[in-house]
C-alpha cells in the first residue's frame, strides 16, 4: 500500500482522489485547530484553507500560487483591520463604504492581470475581516488570526502526496506515442481500421494533446526547462499526429487489403523502426529509462532504403514520402526528449546502486 501511494504513476492515475483526500484531511485539521479549541470565527480558517489549496493540484503551481494567495490574503486582512480602525476613529460609514469601493476597484484592476490571484483575494479578505465597516476590532483580529491559521494549514498540506505536473505530462505524452505507434502499424500492415473507431482515437489523442499544453507552464517550473523547449516538443508531437491523420485519410485508407499489404511489403522495415522508436520513447517517458530512447535513428534507416521509392507505383509515392516526413519528425522528437531527459527524469535521485532505476 505504501509503495502504491508513493508511486508517481499511482498518484497520476488517482490524482483527483488523492487531491480530494488531501483537502478533506486539511479541513479536519482546520476544524480541530479552531472550532475544536473554541477560537472565535473559526469558519474563516476553513474558508481560507479552501481558497488557498482547494484548486491547487500540481506541485509546479503550488509554490507560486500558494505564495500569491497567501500574499493576497495577508494584504486583505491588513487593509480590513485598517478600515475597522478608521471607522472606530472617524465613525463615518459613507467614508468606509467609499474606501471599500475604491480598494475593490483597485483590486479588480490587478485581478485581470498577471497578479490576478493577489488582487482578487485581497478584496475578498478585506470584506471577510472588515465586513461593511461595522465589525469590531476584536472581530477583525480574530478573523485575521483565522486567516493566518488557514494559510499555514493549507501550505502544510500542499506538500502531502505532491502531484507533479511533470509526471502527468510524461505519462500523457507516453500514452499518445503508444497510440500513434498502434495506429501507424495497423494502418500500414494491411489491417482494416473502422472509420468511426479511427475518428474516436484521433479525438482522444487530440484531447490529451490539449491537456499536455495546459500542463507546460507548471512543468517548466518543476524541471527548470525553458517553456520554448517544451513548446518544440509539443509542436513535433502535433506534427506527428498531423502526418498520421493525413496517412489515415489518404490512399491507404481507401485501398483494399491486398494493396495495403503490398505497400507494407515495400515499406515495412521503415514502419517497424518508426513504431519501435515511438514505443521505446513511450517506455522511456513512462519508466524514466533514458537508455530506451537510444535506438537507431529512423532517418538513417530511411537513407539506407532510399531506392524503395523508385519501386513503388505512382499512387503510393505520396504516402511513402509522407511516411519519410513522419519518420524524421519522430526521430527529432526522440532526440529532443533524450536531450532534456536529465530535467524531466525527476525520479533520478531514487536510483538504487543495486537495482538500477526505480519507477
Amino acid at each position: 500500500m505504501v509503495r502504491a501511494v508513493t508511486s508517481p504513476y499511482y498518484r497520476y492515475r488517482h490524482a483527483k482522489v488523492l487531491h480530494s483526500l488531501r483537502v478533506g484531511l486539511a479541513m479536519i485539521v482546520s476544524i480541530l485547530a479552531t472550532t475544536g479549541i473554541d477560537i472565535p470565527h473559526g469558519i474563516w480558517s476553513s474558508v481560507t484553507l479552501l481558497v488557498v489549496i482547494g484548486g491547487l493540484q500540481h506541485h509546479g503551481n503550488i509554490r507560486q500560487k500558494a505564495a500569491e494567495r497567501a500574499a493576497g490574503t495577508l494584504l486583505g486582512a491588513s487593509i480590513g483591520l485598517v478600515l475597522i480602525m478608521q471607522q472606530n476613529l472617524i465613525g463615518s460609514l459613507p467614508l468606509t463604504y467609499g474606501l471599500e469601493a475604491i480598494i475593490a476597484a483597485i483590486c479588480a484592476w490587478f485581478a485581470i492581470g498577471s497578479a490576478g490571484y493577489v488582487g482578487l483575494l485581497t478584496a475578498i479578505t478585506m470584506c471577510i475581516v472588515a465586513g461593511h465597516g461595522d465589525n469590531l476590532i476584536d472581530v477583525g483580529l480574530w478573523r485575521t488570526l483565522n486567516v493566518l491559521i488557514g494559510i499555514v494549514i493549507a501550505l502544510a498540506f500542499s506538500f502531502v502526496f505532491p502531484l507533479h505536473a511533470t509526471y502527468s505530462w510524461r505519462y500523457g505524452l507516453a500514452t499518445n506515442l503508444r497510440e500513434c505507434a498502434d495506429i501507424y502499424a495497423r494502418l500500414l500492415d494491411g489491417e482494416t481500421i473502422d472509420e468511426e473507431e479511427q475518428v474516436k482515437r484521433f479525438l482522444q489523442i487530440n484531447k490529451r494533446l490539449v491537456q499536455l499544453r495546459a500542463l507546460m507552464p507548471s512543468v517548466a517550473k518543476e524541471i527548470d526547462v525553458p517553456q520554448t523547449r517544451l513548446e518544440e516538443i509539443q509542436r513535433l508531437h502535433r506534427s506527428v499526429l498531423s502526418s498520421l491523420e493525413l496517412l489515415a485519410t489518404g490512399p491507404l485508407m481507401n485501398a483494399d487489403a491486398a494493396a495495403r499489404s503490398a505497400y507494407a511489403a515495400h515499406c515495412g522495415a521503415e514502419v517497424r523502426v518508426v513504431r519501435a522508436i515511438l514505443l521505446s520513447t513511450a517506455r522511456g517517458l513512462r519508466f524514466g529509462h533514458p537508455t530506451r530512447l537510444r535506438i537507431p535513428a529512423a532517418t538513417l534507416l530511411a537513407a539506407a532504403h532510399g531506392d524503395v521509392a523508385a519501386a513503388l507505383p505512382s499512387e503510393w509515392q505520396g504516402p511513402y514520402w509522407l511516411g519519410q516526413r513522419l519518420a524524421e519528425q519522430v526521430d527529432r522528437l526522440r532526440a529532443l526528449l533524450l536531450d532534456t531527459e536529465p530535467n524531466w527524469n525527476i525520479e533520478r535521485h531514487a536510483r538504487s546502486p543495486r537495482n538500477g532505476w526505480v519507477s
